[in-house]
């Protein structure tokens, strides 16, 4: 893993396909998935295992505890946070290695005191029909984060 890598991190992830698929991701682009404990699943999840297919040897995962934990080990400078609650593009976040891409629950999304708390920190993926809340976590996790390689590919 390279020290600069870029970070999804998964705050209390509850459905394990979207978990593998995420992880898949972030061993196709040598990100690291940072998985925020109490997990709606076991780690050993069938569904878990079948979405990163045979590429769990090759994704760097780190467990934490809690999301406080977590927290208190990052420079805020380097979080970003993604929710449907606030109106500030994703595309408008400007990138640097090691940068923290931050998701919820999908059933929740972030705790509202920690989306106070980093306002300026939060973006969004922009939604075209206002029937459709929200995309599947795997997919926000993925369009975020290649908009950050994108950006730090035009900036190297």
């Amino acid at each position: 893993m390279k020290v600069d890598a870029l970070h999804i991190v998964l705050v209390e992830p509850e459905i394990p396909p979207n978990t593998g698929s995420i992880a898949r991701l972030c061993g196709a682009t040598d990100s690291v998935l940072d998985l925020v404990h109490p997990l709606g699943f076991s780690t050993d999840n069938k569904h878990l295992k079948r979405a990163g297919l045979d590429y769990w040897p090759h994704v760097n995962i780190k467990h934490w505890q809690s999301f406080d934990e977590f927290l208190n080990s990052q420079d805020e400078r380097r979080l970003f946070f993604l929710t449907t609650k606030v109106d500030r593009p994703y595309y408008q976040a400007s990138f640097s290695p090691g940068d923290c891409l931050i998701f919820g629950r999908e059933t929740k999304g972030l705790p509202e005191e920690i989306l106070a708390l980093y306002k300026d920190r939060c973006y969004t993926i922009p939604m075209m029909n206002s029937h459709i809340r929200s995309l599947n976590l795997a997919m926000s996790a993925g369009i975020v984060l290649y908009e950050a390689l994108r950006q730090l590919q035009s900036a190297s």
